[in-house]
């Protein structure tokens, strides 16, 4: 998933979106353990896509407080 497309979505979208993320990263790390996951990259990406929506998430939230405090 790219960054762009990750900032248009709201954050309702982003915890939805993180949550998914969540639960297929502990299932690929479960497959890796007994040796039925092809593909070892696909944690990699994972982990990556959980890292951008959680700096984005958080950018959201920032500016949320920014916004607030004016």
């Amino acid at each position: 998933m790219k960054l762009n497309e990750i900032r248009e979505k709201t954050m309702d979208e982003l915890n939805a979106e993180l949550v998914a993320k969540k639960e297929e990263l502990f299932n690929l790390r479960f497959q890796h353990a007994i040796n039925q996951l092809e593909n070892p990259q696909k944690i990699v990406e994972a982990r990556k896509t959980i890292a951008r929506l959680m700096t984005v998430i958080r950018e959201k939230e920032i500016q949320a407080d920014k916004d607030s405090a004016q």
